[in-house]
């Protein structure tokens, strides 16, 4: 998906109604926001973290020190390690390490939805999207961290929703 579209999305999950326009530049397509009389601003995460604040939604990046610097850890992780990957292996890496790191969270910060869970699952979403039952099963915390964010009210709108079974597909035999 494109980094204007996603930027769309988020604005209409955030409730801004007034429709920025988005133009990319670049071999990488950066999206750039130009905004009403000052500077334009340059690149997914810095646009993303504006439209948060302009909506009145800073909670969004964090409530302490400490959040705030996970959720621009995950910002950075989405732009670096998702963004332009195509390779199958590659792709692989990156749910093995999220995978590993969701174990014990519900979210990427914890317990608090951000802006970092937003913007990584609108990364990821064309990946999941064509993974396997098995892949599912094997990335067992990126599922469910997935799942829990699909359903999150706003956040999917138009984009397809992945489904993912509850229960396994053998038994346990004794």
């Amino acid at each position: 998906m494109a980094a204007a579209a996603e930027l769309t999305l988020l604005e209409k999950s955030l409730g801004l109604s007034k429709g920025n326009k988005y133009s990319a530049q670049g071999e990488r397509q950066i999206p750039v926001l130009q905004t009403n009389g000052g500077p334009s601003l340059t690149g997914l995460t810095t646009i993303a973290a504006h439209l948060a604040k302009q909506a009145n939604k800073e909670h969004l990046l964090g409530s302490s020190a400490e959040e705030k610097a996970v959720v621009q850890q995950w910002l950075e992780f989405r732009v670096t390690r998702v963004d332009g990957q195509s390779s199958k292996d590659d792709i692989r890496a990156v749910l093995k390490d999220l995978n590993s790191y969701l174990e014990d969270k519900v979210y990427l910060t914890g317990y608090n939805f951000t802006l970092a869970d937003i913007l990584l699952y609108y990364g990821l979403h064309r990946f999941i999207v064509g993974l396997t039952v098995q892949e599912k099963e094997k990335y067992l915390n990126v599922s469910r961290w997935f799942c829990h964010i699909q359903h999150y009210p706003g956040i999917r709108q138009h984009l397809s929703s992945v489904v993912f079974l509850k229960n396994r597909l053998y038994a346990n035999s004794h």
